[in-house]
């Protein structure tokens, strides 16, 4: 049996988010049915991380074990040829040791949030991009996201659906940058809870709009209450831009 790590780019929309759903399409069953086709397997795709539905990757890490004996860029282009016209695409693939695994091995996972500070709706970018008509202070929101990095409870900014055992997260980094009318927010940890990124931008971008001080960052993530949250951003905007391994 050989182990072989994948990277991977997708557009979100079309999908009910990265894990196999009863109720509508997945990447990962897009890619698993893929390989099932080239490998004449039934096999399992792990992947770093579990996007919702409507968020984007650029370099999502996955591995996939298979008994049949394959090079990686035969299956590499033999998936992007079964892929399409999915919005999915492998963009490496190499073979990897039997202990390394997509999501245990990984030692931090990167975001970027997209919000398209605009009056003007958005043509080629709806869907990727969440547009505030609003003008954003960029300077308030990375003084608010200041107050987020470390770690910290972050109950507040955590999907009641969270599966995790413990709210308690340490946040590397929460950069904001404007390119534009474009406004990045990049966010960085070993782990995020679940809709942890899309709650900590909806918040910063009350803070933009001058609805919240910077300093009412602070105070909803030590309220430890998921009703002190003001805004959670919608998937449009957000990207897991890739993983991280020893």
């Amino acid at each position: 049996m050989t182990r072989f790590a994948l990277t991977i780019e997708y557009d979100g929309r079309p999908f009910m988010g990265w894990q196999r759903q009863a109720h509508g399409p997945s990447v990962q069953q897009a890619i698993e049915e893929a390989i099932g086709r080239i490998a004449h397997e039934t096999v399992t795709v792990h992947a770093a991380g579990r996007t919702d539905a409507g968020v984007h990757a650029n370099g999502m890490r996955a591995h996939v074990d298979l008994d049949r004996a394959l090079t990686p860029f035969r299956l590499m282009e033999g998936l992007n040829a079964l892929l399409r016209p999915a919005p999915v695409a492998i963009l490496a693939c190499e073979i990897v040791p039997d202990d390394w695994h997509a999501r245990f091995s990984c030692t931090a996972r990167h975001y970027e949030y997209r919000i398209a500070n605009r009056r003007a709706p958005l043509t080629f970018d709806k869907g990727l991009a969440w547009r505030v008509p609003a003008p954003l202070d960029m300077e308030a929101m990375a003084a608010g996201a200041a107050m987020l990095v470390g770690r910290h409870d972050f109950t507040t900014f955590r999907s009641v659906h969270c599966q995790a055992d413990s709210p308690l997260r340490t946040l590397d980094r929460l950069d904001v940058v404007r390119d534009g009318e474009v406004i990045r927010v990049f966010a960085s940890a070993r782990s995020f809870l679940h809709h942890q990124v899309r709650s900590m931008v909806g918040c910063l971008a009350l803070v933009g709009q001058g609805k919240w001080l910077p300093e009412d960052m602070r105070t909803a993530l030590e309220a430890r209450d998921r009703a002190a949250l003001g805004l959670n951003a919608p998937p449009d905007g957000l990207f897991f831009l890739r993983a991280d391994y020893p």
